[in-house]
């Protein structure tokens, strides 16, 4: 619609950058919604949000209303919707599943989505044909109702929270603080960055493409969006195959270059069936690539996170097509879409050298499930939920042949702490036994300190169990939990005593 009202091929890039801006502006909020409030509410708000909103844009479409950038502002409406349904409905998968299962959920979740957008856009663009683009947005309008009453039948047996919930300012930065301690995550957020800002321009400037390159209308571009997801539907089928003959990182790197081989065809080709078939493998790539930051996002992230963790790799794939939509539109704008593809093209490339320094980590799942060895102890002082700040003490005897391994399994103790909502860690020896070190570490207030503990997980034992190896006390290592106060002097001490007139 918008290659029909404006001319600016920077307007109908804008397009794509309106959809996926709200997913970078607002995912991490709701990926912190998605961990701590019931999911299936969230999505059903979401959808019936997003319903709304295309209620209003077939309406205005109708009515002839519809000017460049209020198209634009629905667009953005409903990419709202979009961020704070996505972080939901990826978590959920894992509540669906067994972990063992995981990747290969993600993958038909990825199959069900693409089969959809290979048959809805050329639906949508035999609607436009026929009957206009408002009877597209109302049809659009209409199918928000089978989620609806699918998400509203579905009952799924999650397990009750024995804690509150976090603030929402405290669970966003318990989500940047996990991500900001785990390496793994670090990489692939960086690469989904990179590979949103490249292979934006494909989906940003395919309008103007089918427009001008191919000189067709809206069943051209319905047709060639077909392809695209026909060839997503063959990556995501090909997906389970692919990851037992290659690497993470040899699946990255292929999609990479594919990706760019698509995109330089794309942008020189003036035949439709030329333009159509390099958008197969340029679907395919996409799937291939995008399904698996997703699944080594899920792998790498217990369930208490997992929907935060989500968000923030939205955040980075999405901003990057934000970015790149925007910036792909300008170029085309200024130097020619031809030009703005041969740019992209390139950069996709880098992205493949970016693989010899930020390696994707191996498939290789971690056992993350609740470690579920903590038992709150019983206390002599009466204390609320919210009392604070705890101050954790736990006492080591090491002998100095075990201090190398001592110190570099406190580096990895550190890390999860920290990652776990820990504050002040510290590592102390006793300067009059020496053979003693205290671990140190602060919460906020006793239910933080519950809940930090409660968010070990299997995989973290064999830190715990490597450092009850090296301990030489007779007994386990002594753990102090102590609530930290102030002594603050008198109001009415010698130094301040309050002035009393005679009588």
């Amino acid at each position: 619609m918008m290659a029909s009202i404006s001319q600016s091929e920077n307007m109908v890039a804008l397009v794509q950058a309106s959809t996926t801006l709200p997913l970078m502006l607002f995912s991490l909020l709701s990926g912190a919604i998605a961990d701590n409030y019931d999911r299936r509410r969230v999505m059903l708000t979401a959808q019936v949000f997003m319903f709304c909103a295309s209620t209003l844009l077939a309406l205005f479409a109708y009515l002839g209303l519809i000017t460049p950038w209020l198209l634009l502002f629905f667009t953005f409406l409903i990419g709202s919707g979009t961020a704070l349904n996505n972080p939901s409905w990826q978590a959920s998968v894992g509540d669906m599943v067994p972990r063992d299962d995981l990747a290969g959920a993600v993958s038909l979740n990825s199959v069900g989505f693409n089969i959809t957008r290979s048959v809805g856009p050329a639906i949508g663009g035999m609607i436009v044909a026929a009957a206009g683009a408002a009877a597209a947005f109302a049809a659009n309008s209409l199918s928000y109702f089978t989620l609806v009453f699918a998400l509203y039948r579905w009952r799924p047996d999650l397990p009750k929270r024995t804690l509150p919930r976090e603030a929402l300012g405290q669970a966003i930065a318990a989500g940047l603080r996990y991500v900001a301690m785990s390496p793994n995550l670090g990489k692939v957020l960086f690469r989904g960055f990179v590979f949103g800002f490249t292979a934006s321009a494909v989906m940003a400037l395919l309008p103007v493409v089918a427009r001008d390159l191919i000189g067709g209308g809206a069943l051209t571009y319905g047709i060639m969006l077909g392809a695209f997801g026909a060839g997503a539907i063959a990556g995501a089928l090909a997906n389970s195959r692919l990851r037992e003959m290659l690497s993470s990182e040899d699946i990255v790197r292929c999609a990479f270059a594919g990706f760019s081989l698509s995109a330089t065809v794309i942008g020189i080709s003036p035949y439709a069936v030329v333009t159509s078939l390099a958008l197969v493998v340029a679907g395919a790539c996409w799937v291939l690539a995008l399904s698996l930051f997703n699944t080594v996002v899920q792998l790498s992230t217990p369930r208490w996170v997992v929907g935060r963790a989500l968000s923030l790799y939205q955040t980075a794939t999405f901003g990057g097509m934000a970015g790149g939509s925007w910036i792909w539109g300008l170029v085309a704008e200024s130097h020619g879409v031809t030009n703005a593809f041969f740019a992209s093209s390139l950069l996709m490339i880098v992205g493949v050298g970016i693989g010899l320094r930020l390696p994707m980590p191996p498939f290789a799942s971690l056992d993350l499930d609740p470690l579920n060895r903590f038992a709150e102890p019983p206390l002599s002082l009466d204390i609320r939920p919210r009392s604070g700040p705890i101050v954790i003490n736990i006492d080591y005897e090491i002998a100095d042949e075990d201090l190398p391994e001592f110190l570099a399994v406190m580096v990895e103790r550190r890390r999860i702490r920290l990652r776990d909502g820990a504050r002040n860690w510290a590592l102390m020896r006793d300067l009059e036994n020496p053979d003693i070190w205290t671990e140190t570490y602060h919460t906020a207030t006793w239910v933080e300190y519950v809940r930090h503990n409660q968010r070990r997980t299997k995989a973290d034992a064999e830190t715990t169990d490597k450092l009850l190896a090296l301990h030489r006390g007779k007994e386990k290592p002594r753990v102090h939990r102590m609530i930290e106060r102030q002594a603050i002097p008198p109001t009415d001490d010698v130094f301040h005593k309050p002035h009393v007139e005679p009588h």
